[in-house]
């Protein structure tokens, strides 16, 4: 099987997803070629599973202080660098495109006339989930700026839409709950935003990833450059995560049944709904504002009494993908839903239909 996959590079977490798709198709042998865009090819670490990949500049948005200045991002993108980017492409000879809301690759194929199949958390924005802020701007931007024909969403629930569990990293660290041991990774927020608010509480150990050149510590607060080994150490072994409300994070620490503190990007619907979401299922608080009252009010709070444990969705993917890959997705997603629900924790919010 020879397979292009496409990969949005802004942030860390479609490259998470693609290094667990990475490896699960490294184990039925199939060949995978990866495009990534949305980020400089030097900022990108631990990417020896993806080979020779395909690096482009894409589309990515601009930020200040968290808050996304679309202004800014139209300024600073380069429309004709991304079309002359979209025709290097070559899109000939694959058996499957498979694409996680990387712009290059998507278009390259829809010029083509070639069929895509996104697996993406923006998919599952196409169905009837928690949303807010939506309009139709927001939904041309969905189906346009990646664009699919075959839209496979991934969430933390199927809200009874055709949509699959989240991928999430088998792993080998022990998953333990330090008491007091919190992750922290705001990546739209710098190092002057986070500091003041974790000085406030110094019983707490706070392990801060940044874009900073070496580890140091501060006190109680333990700056860490990236690293994805790193970072899944701090991971399994703290009590709870604070991040953004992205998707690929917040999955991790509900598989793992650590406390959640998320804030939402401003002016970023998708991270909107997720805050949403997290709170309507009971997965973690979500907050406006990073501050000491906030921290003060969910520090002391219990963590989840088990893990979620999502079944292995890459897995089943690749599997479904061997097969054939059917336009109806609704077996493999009854299969993977049901597969939670048949664990001894499996929450009761999962038991309607799917």
């Amino acid at each position: 099987m020879k397979i292009l996959y496409g990969v949005q590079g802004t942030g860390n977490g479609h490259t998470t997803r693609a290094r667990i798709m990475a490896k699960a198709f490294a184990a039925v042998g199939a060949q995978v070629d990866w495009v990534f865009s949305g980020r400089e090819r030097d900022k990108f670490f631990d990417m020896e599973v993806f080979g020779d990949f395909q690096s482009y500049r894409g589309m990515t948005f601009a930020t200040q202080n968290g808050k996304i200045q679309f202004f800014k991002t139209m300024m600073t993108s380069n429309i004709a660098q991304l079309y002359q980017d979209v025709k290097k492409v070559n899109v000939e000879g694959y058996d499957f495109i498979i694409n996680d809301f990387e712009p290059v690759s998507a278009w390259a194929a829809k010029r083509a006339g070639k069929k895509v199949i996104g697996i993406s958390h923006q998919n599952a924005f196409f169905y009837n989930i928690p949303k807010v802020g939506n309009n139709l701007i927001v939904d041309w931007f969905m189906h346009n700026f990646a664009p699919v024909t075959l839209p496979v969403g991934l969430h933390w629930h199927h809200f009874n839409q055709p949509i699959l569990p989240p991928l999430v990293e088998a792993s080998h660290y022990p998953n333990v709950s330090t008491p007091k041991h919190y992750l922290v990774y705001l990546p739209f927020a710098g190092l002057d935003d986070i500091m003041p608010q974790l000085r406030e509480f110094p019983e707490y150990d706070f392990f801060v990833y940044q874009p900073v050149d070496a580890a140091y510590d501060d006190g109680h607060i333990h700056v860490r450059p990236f690293s994805r080994e790193g970072f899944q150490l701090d991971l399994h072994r703290c009590e709870g995560v604070i991040c953004s409300a992205g998707f690929e994070l917040p999955s991790e620490a509900i598989h793992l049944g650590k406390k959640l503190l998320v804030q939402p990007v401003a002016g970023q619907v998708e991270q909107k709904s997720n805050a949403i979401a997290l709170e309507q299922l009971g997965y973690g608080k979500a907050t406006k504002r990073f501050d000491v009252a906030t921290l003060r009010e969910w520090l002391p709070q219990k963590p989840p009494a088990q893990p979620r444990n999502y079944p292995d969705v890459a897995k089943a993917l690749v599997n479904w993908l061997m097969q054939g890959g059917s336009e109806d997705i609704s077996g493999l997603q009854q299969q993977l839903w049901q597969e939670i629900l048949a664990q001894p924790t499996a929450d009761s919010r999962l038991v309607e239909s799917t």
